[in-house]
């Protein structure tokens, strides 16, 4: 709706006469409207710089793969670029980002049921691994790296091997995600620091 002139629109949708605001909500509703400008600028320059670095990077690999005669087989794949000097790094990520099918239930329960069966004089330490394992996190997220964890264990019991082919099964590509990260250092054999581009960590 259009707010009529001399009028301010407060957070429960009502409409102040713009004399009947006090000066200091005045004065905060138009920093904080002008620094919130800025930062959409910056994201949206942030984005097209995000868009810049991989257009860039994969035209040189372009190039290298036309050097040598081959085909680049699409945008899978990690890989680094470094200045001459060795002072500076870009790197280029590509990180599939894992979800579990409903098969994880039914992995939980033939879980659950080789700890039963184990529980006579099983190892404790084993049962809190598998059950921090399939606990969700305070985000309400499953821990995958657990998860993932519990499929290294070497046990050679059939209803723990049908378990964790289950996980397997379970195991779905959700999204994929790009990522680009820059480093530098002030020597050759320094330690590479990551060159910040999230607010929080500038």
């Amino acid at each position: 709706m259009s707010i009529p002139e001399g009028y301010m629109q407060d957070a429960a949708g009502r409409l102040v006469l713009i004399e009947h605001v006090k000066p200091e909500h005045l004065l905060e509703d138009e920093l904080v409207k002008s620094l919130a400008k800025e930062a959409e600028e910056l994201n949206a320059a942030l984005l097209k710089f995000r868009s810049k670095c991989f257009t860039e990077a994969r035209a040189f690999l372009d190039v290298l793969h036309e050097k040598y005669g081959v085909k680049r087989g699409g945008d899978k794949g990690n890989f680094q670029l470094k200045a001459y000097d060795g002072s500076l790094r870009l790197l280029i990520s590509i990180n599939d980002c894992v979800a579990f099918g409903p098969e994880l239930q039914v992995a939980k329960e033939l879980v659950d049921s080789c700890l039963k069966r184990w529980s006579n004089g099983a190892n404790k330490n084993l049962s809190a691994i598998v059950n921090d394992a399939f606990d969700v996190g305070k985000e309400g997220k499953l821990r995958k790296d657990k998860i993932f964890g519990l499929m290294r264990l070497n046990i050679e019991d059939d209803e723990w091997q049908r378990a964790m082919q289950a996980i397997s099964d379970s195991i779905r590509i959700d999204t994929t995600r790009e990522y680009v990260r820059f480093h530098k250092r002030a020597t050759v054999d320094g330690k590479w620091e990551q060159v910040p581009l999230d607010m929080a960590k500038v």
